[in-house]
């Protein structure tokens, strides 16, 4: 598939672009299937197939993709994709306190891009967009389970503020909430 958006980050074999309507199917795959890999294993199978048919099927990443308050920026290697993130302005919790927030709502990567940098270039791009568009603080929800996770955040200057509920099928979950302002240096 041939994408108009123009590359904002490249190294040799990875380019992060903004998504664009006709990656609906793209972000479906790509969502269920790295939600499915990293929180599969510790949930069970009916409250996965619930939250994944309501999270990532194509018609509701193309609605995310049409709202004017979401932004994606998709990773590929050697034009596949390999991770992705959601930024979402509005809809600010109470716990965010930061000035001029926007909510980093997903950043996923593939198991098999795990510890190849594709991380990190999300997230770089992410804090480039977050600036870019006049916004101080970026803010997340990141599971209490996922240590990896919390690990990656706290090394970009996240710092915990609070929790709140991720209902995953009928399991109430809770979710750490983080916040950094973007005015801190991005790491190394």
């Amino acid at each position: 598939m041939t994408h108009t958006s123009k590359a904002i980050s490249q190294s040799p074999n990875l380019i992060i672009r903004h998504g664009q309507a006709e990656d609906a199917a793209l972000l479906a795959e790509l969502g269920a299937r790295t939600f499915s890999e990293t929180f599969a294993p510790d949930n069970s199978p009916a409250d996965m197939a619930a939250y994944l048919a309501s999270a990532f099927s194509p018609a509701q990443q193309a609605s995310e993709l049409a709202d004017a308050t979401s932004s994606f920026l998709i990773a590929e290697t050697n034009g596949v994709g390999v991770g992705y993130a959601m930024l979402r302005s509005g809809n600010v919790l109470e716990n965010v306190t930061g000035k001029n927030p926007i909510e980093l709502v997903r950043l996923y990567v593939s198991q098999e891009s795990l510890g190849s940098g594709v991380g990190a270039a999300l997230m770089q791009a992410c804090i480039r967009e977050a600036r870019q568009r006049g916004y101080k603080t970026l803010w997340l929800g990141v599971w209490e389970h996922n240590a990896r996770a919390q690990a990656f955040y706290r090394k970009w200057n996240f710092t915990e503020i609070g929790t709140h509920v991720f209902q995953l099928g009928d399991d109430p979950q809770t979710d750490i909430l983080m916040e950094r302002p973007l005015s801190d240096p991005i790491p190394g």
